[in-house]
């Protein structure tokens, strides 16, 4: 049986977009993705705070634009969702992606408005895992997205409920619309059923993932970041989560997500059936851990702990929202302006990838 292919290289500053196309071609993304379809591309922002490591750099979107573009894909749009935390318009803003759409003529959507995306119900010819309990009057996905490539722009990067976030992960606030914060409880078993979803409705999938300035600690927001200077890519979203997961220190068959897509045929988790090329990354573990943040206890205690039983009455009625309000103050009021602030100006003002986003144009001087 033929591996999986991941490609990943070393990069600077200085050649990243040629090293984004490069590896794209080293990955194989053109017999992934059919020329002739429309390519959303799907980015990933966690916060809408100029984090790096957080959110998808804008070098990231623009090499991937550009090895599409010299490539011959002519048809390429972008799909953006909001979270409870993340105001994606402001979050396009502040982490210079805005300008990028804007100067390549790229479509932008959004999944959370009537007007750019209706959603339609949905019966997933495999089995679900999880998505059939949290939605039992049915599955609604956009209708969008069906018969036409994506790729996916994560960064790589820990995760509080997760461990790690990558390719898969991405697929979540893209895919489903409401109800998002029922699925906790069944997160691994749910971004396994969102893969298989994937590869029903997408003529192709790919990932360029971003690992010049990775997330380490209770992510996706409350990192540190760290400069490695990687980028990743494959089109295999479970084998390019796999690879970033063993270049942070993590065992990815331990890790649910990557485990069950394994054993359910969607992907390879084991690096050993992994063909990686590039860089040699046998003695490559960057040491990571997740840890934990305030948000993260509550969630927790509210997911996996015995208290899970009053999940229906905290997420499930209107008390959800002082759950939502609460990690948002957190985020943005206190963590934010205490501590991820000065992290991000000191990133910025000591790292390479901090100074190359600092020469990209903001919104206004586009």
């Amino acid at each position: 049986m033929k591996k999986s292919k991941v490609a990943v290289l070393k990069t600077k500053p200085e050649t990243i977009l040629q090293d984004i196309e490069k590896m794209m071609g080293m990955a194989e993304f053109k017999n992934a993705l059919p020329s002739d379809k429309v390519t959303i591309l799907k980015d990933n922002i966690s916060w809408h705070f100029p984090y790096i490591s957080a959110n998808t750099t804008p070098w990231q979107l623009e090499g991937t634009i550009l090895a599409l573009r010299n490539a011959g894909y002519k048809e390429i749009s972008s799909v953006h969702n909001n979270t409870v935390v993340t105001d994606p318009f402001r979050g396009q803003s502040m982490n210079k992606l805005a300008p990028i759409y804007k100067k390549y003529g790229i479509e932008e959507r959004c999944n959370f408005r009537p007007e750019d995306i209706r959603w339609v119900d949905y019966k997933p010819k495999a089995r679900m895992r999880a998505l059939d309990k949290v939605y039992p009057e049915g599955i609604k996905i956009p209708e969008y997205f069906v018969g036409k490539n994506i790729i996916h722009l994560p960064t790589v990067k820990t995760h509080i409920y997760t461990t790690t976030t990558g390719a898969m992960k991405n697929a979540f606030g893209g895919l489903l619309n409401t109800k998002r914060h029922y699925t906790h409880s069944w997160i691994h078993e749910t971004l396994v059923d969102l893969l298989a979803i994937q590869k029903e409705i997408h003529t192709g999938i790919f990932a360029v993932m971003d690992g010049t300035i990775c997330g380490n600690g209770p992510g996706p927001r409350t990192m540190l970041p760290v400069e490695k200077d990687y980028i990743l890519a494959s089109a295999d979203s479970v084998a390019i989560d796999a690879v970033a997961a063993k270049m942070m220190g993590f065992d990815p068959m331990a890790i649910p997500y990557i485990r069950l897509a394994h054993e359910d045929g969607l992907g390879v988790g084991r690096p050993e059936e992994i063909e990686i090329v590039g860089e040699d990354l046998s003695k490559v573990n960057f040491g990571f851990s997740v840890g934990d943040n305030l948000a993260s206890l509550v969630g927790d205690s509210l997911w996996f702990s015995p208290l899970k039983v009053f999940q229906k009455l905290f997420f499930r009625t209107p008390l959800v929202y002082l759950f939502v309000m609460g990690s948002f103050v957190y985020h943005d009021y206190l963590w934010w302006p205490w501590k991820g602030k000065k992290i991000q100006r000191d990133c910025v003002l000591n790292t390479k990838w901090g100074k190359l986003f600092e020469n990209y144009p903001s919104e206004d001087n586009s």
